[in-house]
């Protein structure tokens, strides 16, 4: 069996949240690094889906963003009650202060700081986002982008996104961030 990378002589303490851009890699590094922690994964955007039973653009479209917006925020809450883990969450969860109150109290704000050229990259061609369902995408992005950075800025951790880093050496550079600017949420076992 190949190995998973799984560094077992870390010990998570808070949940590690994934914040920033559409894009930026939060639920492939997540999913990676809780895989190399041997912690569960969770996707806010992915536990709200199930939960209503429809996709985030249906529920934008039937309740609105608002609606949206506090069922996320409920749903943050709840995730981070749980045992320790990777969270990811949608690119807009941050930009509420309850949101990022609850983060800090509760576990430990990592924003996977991307490029504008390389979200654009990542994003161009899906079509299950529904803040790019506009006549410019390209400008809708950059819009959100240079509205939402300073938010993400205040993130407790911030780690930039490249290319052409693997989903592992990400996943890495994150945990080593952590070991070495927050002992309280990862440290090294004795």
């Amino acid at each position: 069996m190949a190995d998973t990378g799984t560094h077992s002589n870390l010990i998570l303490k808070k949940t590690i949240v994934f914040v920033g851009m559409m894009g930026a890699g939060k639920t492939a590094v997540g999913r990676t690094l809780a895989q190399q922690l041997g912690v569960v994964f969770r996707d806010s955007d992915h536990e709200i889906e199930d939960a209503a039973n429809m996709s985030i653009s249906e529920i934008f479209a039937r309740d609105g963003e608002a609606f949206f917006r506090e069922k996320e925020r409920q749903v943050i809450d709840r995730l981070l009650d749980g045992q320790p883990g990777v969270l990811s969450t949608g690119g807009g969860a941050f930009m509420s202060e309850e949101n990022r109150r609850l983060i800090s109290e509760k576990g430990v704000a990592v924003w996977l700081d991307a490029d504008l050229d390389v979200l654009w990259d990542r994003v161009r061609h899906k079509d299950t986002r529904p803040l790019l369902r506009t006549a410019d995408p390209l400008g809708t992005l950059s819009d959100l982008f240079d509205k939402r950075v300073p938010t993400y800025a205040l993130a407790d951790i911030a780690v930039k996104s490249e290319r052409p880093l693997s989903l592992e050496a990400m996943a890495l550079r994150v945990s080593q961030a952590l070991l070495d600017k927050r002992p309280d949420v990862l440290e090294k076992s004795r």
